[in-house]
């Protein structure tokens, strides 16, 4: 191919890139919380905390990033908010207790708040429109990856030289990707502050009830994510006895299962949509599926085999993973693609304020030995996400 077809294709690489070292920034903690936790003396209830702390303050800076994202531009925006949230991951280097740990991981995630917005507005500033929903794919793969390679790439360095040098890891990444950056975003077309006037979505109505419908089937249904990447490797500790070498060893096959359910639940969208003048149905056998499929996740305290239980894991975030999928497809097929943008937004964020809410709870359960209190919240949440979903997507004839 061209090399013209690959330059186009940079900007949307550089995302990704992005999105993938803000996960292994954010998913370090977790999968060091074992060893960390045991050294500074803190609880599972105050990791709990501490995780609300990112969670609260990544919902609320999603939509603040987003318009100084339109109105500074890609190039620089992204360059501050990478730079600031660079520097929050390597201060946990630095810190030791419950306030250090809840303040670093605030700055955390108001800095990485920024890229899923600066994904998106990358994509759209610099790929044709044939070619934006890969694009956006793309970009926001990121993500699911990082979560795979982090414990391939942290276990080592914390073997090496401990917990703290890992957190400097991080930092230095960053660094790299900064200065990367600052060579591609040089392009005319990630210069502007804005891709056009007519990509402005116009606003959704909150009073719709099909809104709120896909922020629960996002939120609830995707809290198996949040529990498998936050709390598995404490309860991989505490009840099964593994070393944090044996963790990092395998922690990245339960991600995997996320980044697998992106392509495969895209794939069965794509299929029961193709032909259908109402795709709602299909949406509901979809979500449907979700639900059921989640169900298994309560067995993990009855299973005492480590690999059962990591493919287990890997089952619960393939599920979760496909939500993700079917809610935003089910949402732009309401609202139109035109407002992609706000509608990942109002998917992540109300994801994140659910996981802000519900980590002190499971952090609580991890500290008193509740496995089976633990794993059934998480399986009944997303039960609850689907019964929500199909009450408020109804049709109002129905």
């Amino acid at each position: 191919m061209p090399a013209s077809f690959w330059r186009l294709w940079i900007p949307a690489v550089s995302m990704l890139m992005v999105s993938l070292i803000s996960y292994i920034d954010r998913n370090t903690l977790a999968l060091l919380a074992p060893t960390i936790l045991q050294d500074t003396h803190l609880t599972a209830e105050q990791y709990g905390w501490i995780i609300s702390a990112f969670s609260i303050a990544y919902m609320a800076s999603n939509p603040l990033w987003g318009r100084w994202l339109d109105r500074w531009g890609v190039r620089g925006g992204m360059s501050v908010a990478v730079a600031f949230w660079t520097a929050a991951s390597a201060a946990h280097a630095f810190v030791s207790g419950f306030a250090g740990f809840a303040m670093a991981r605030a700055a955390l995630g108001f800095g990485e708040g920024a890229t899923f917005p600066g994904g998106l507005r990358t994509v759209v500033q610099t790929l044709p429109e044939r070619f934006r929903a890969r694009g956006v794919a793309i970009a926001y793969s990121g993500g699911s990856l990082g979560a795979v390679l982090t414990p391939l790439i942290v276990t080592p360095i914390f073997a090496a030289w401990g917990w703290r040098a890992a957190f400097l890891f991080t930092g230095f990444v960053g660094f790299l990707w900064l200065l990367w950056w600052s060579l591609i975003s040089r392009r005319e077309e990630l210069r502007a502050a804005r891709a056009s006037h007519h990509d402005k979505p116009a606003p959704i109505p909150f009073s719709d009830r099909r809104l709120w419908a896909f922020m629960a089937s996002y939120a609830l249904g995707c809290i198996p994510l949040a529990f498998v990447i936050y709390q598995a490797p404490l309860y991989f500790s505490r009840a099964l006895g593994k070393s944090q070498i044996e963790i990092g060893a395998v922690l990245w096959i339960p991600p995997l299962g996320w980044e697998c359910g992106y392509f495969l639940w895209g794939y069965f969208v794509d299929r029961l949509r193709r032909g259908s003048s109402d795709p709602l149905p299909a949406y509901r056998r979809l979500t449907l599926a979700a639900a059921v499929g989640t169900l298994p996740l309560i067995l993990g305290p009855r299973i005492s085999s480590f690999p059962l239980l990591l493919l287990l894991f890997f089952w619960a975030m393939f599920v979760a993973g496909g939500n993700i999928i079917v809610s935003i497809s089910y949402a732009t097929h309401i609202f139109t693609t035109a407002h992609a943008g706000l509608i990942a937004g109002l998917g992540a964020g109300a994801w994140s304020a659910l996981v802000a809410l519900s980590m002190p709870w499971f952090g609580r359960m991890m500290d008193a030995r509740a496995w089976q209190a633990a794993f059934a919240l998480a399986t009944g949440i997303p039960i609850a996400g689907f019964a929500l979903w199909l009450w408020w997507s109804r049709p109002d004839s129905d």
